[in-house]
């Protein structure tokens, strides 16, 4: 207990800035996320099938556009110009769900949406990456997560009394939205300084042929998981639907996500900081077992109180594993290509989100909610066979040297 105050006093202020800003847009991006799949339904008519391949053609498209963005970061030498558009385009897109009249206007807000997160998100994890000393970067990212988490929560929370305050009008509710993602815009703008860089470095594509060799098998490996655990974990959109199908009065539903990201707050700090610690290898495998365990619950409820618990473990999940897969890229990549590390990290993840996602929807038309968290549970358990191999297979590589 006494080591947590020297930790955080260690993580540089441009650390917490940025987590503020990302907490911010969360803010406003959560207010309209977690009452869109209701609006996508009860308003406009949507099918689940459909919300689920907007949904994953959403978060592909922002781990798709980091690829570019994080590796013309490393090739301007540059972050925070990128970071800083991105987050722009982010506020400006608000307005749309707010005049939408059809599901196509949603489509066009959500793409352009997820676009600004996708220009912005590499070059932020490698700025944070940048100013943070690595024998504590699995704490500045568990913080910075945390932070971000906090406005996933705060949103919802926003959306529900607003929601009960003006008789279920979305609209009123999307527009309000507006108001913290250009504070989160102005804060970034006077409250981050990115390091300087050397002068006389010469410029070369980041994803050049020799440049992709330089990442290494190492940082493939984490690519890949990352994939796999994307497949086992689809939109949080179909969260929303389950609570929605348990019960729960409409105004209300958006405090599932406020749970989820209650526990997801709370805990990425401390997981992050016990990564700078412990085997990542068997941090992701209890992550799995802990998401493997939210599926089965979720698929067997039918009350909001046992919704409620699923939605807790997935939150738990989140706490455990996303700080560390972002530690992971940051580690394994040379300090010039972590802006085209963590792009291609999220490009084969926002792949698998898009299969994930379309995969889940499907199942919930065809099959019913309980096929849809069974069919995760299944992802789960492929994802840590292949962990418990790579594990051991690395393990009977090391005795072999010896």
């Amino acid at each position: 207990m006494n080591d947590k105050p020297s930790v955080l006093k260690q993580i540089p202020t441009g650390v917490w800035v940025l987590g503020f800003v990302s907490m911010l847009m969360d803010i406003s991006s959560e207010m309209i996320h977690s009452l869109l799949p209701m609006f996508m339904v009860s308003v406009l008519g949507t099918s689940a099938f459909t919300v689920g391949i907007i949904e994953g053609m959403a978060e592909a498209t922002a781990l798709i556009v980091k690829v570019f963005s994080g590796a013309l970061s490393d090739y301007l030498g540059k972050r925070k110009g990128l970071a800083m558009f991105g987050y722009a385009l982010g506020a400006l897109t608000k307005p749309l769900f707010a005049m939408a009249s059809s599901t196509g206007v949603v489509v066009t807000a959500r793409l352009l949406d997820r676009v600004g997160k996708g220009v912005r998100g590499a070059p932020r994890d490698a700025l944070v990456a940048d100013i943070t000393p690595a024998n504590i970067r699995g704490a500045a990212f568990g913080l910075r997560q945390s932070l971000d988490t906090v406005g996933a929560f705060l949103g919802p929370l926003l959306a529900v009394a607003l929601m009960l305050l003006w008789a279920n009008d979305f609209r009123a509710v999307f527009w309000v939205a507006v108001v913290p993602g250009v504070m989160a815009v102005a804060l970034l703008l006077i409250g981050v300084r990115e390091p300087e860089r050397k002068e006389g470095q010469r410029r070369t594509n980041p994803v050049r042929r020799e440049n992709l060799v330089r990442l290494g098998r190492p940082y493939w490996w984490v690519v890949a998981i990352g994939a796999v655990f994307t497949l086992a974990r689809f939109s949080e959109a179909f969260l929303v639907l389950k609570a929605q199908q348990s019960g729960i009065a409409m105004a209300l539903v958006p405090l599932v996500m406020v749970a989820m990201n209650v526990v997801y707050s709370v805990s990425a700090y401390p997981f992050g900081k016990l990564s700078d610690r412990m085997s990542h290898s068997k941090l992701l495998a209890l992550g799995l077992v802990v998401l493997f365990a939210a599926d089965l619950v979720l698929a067997n409820s039918s009350h909001w109180a046992s919704v409620l618990a699923g939605v807790a473990l997935w939150g738990i999940h989140m706490g455990m594993t996303q700080g560390l897969l972002a530690t992971m890229v940051a580690d394994t990549a040379p300090a010039d290509l972590r802006g085209t590390a963590y792009g291609f990290f999220n490009l084969m993840s926002g792949l698998a989100m898009l299969v994930a996602s379309g995969l889940a929807g499907w199942l919930w038309d065809a099959q019913g909610a309980a096929a849809t968290f069974y069919g995760g549970a299944v992802f789960c358990a492929i994802a840590l066979v292949v962990l418990v191999w790579k594990f051991f297979a690395s393990a009977g590589s090391a005795t072999a040297t010896r």
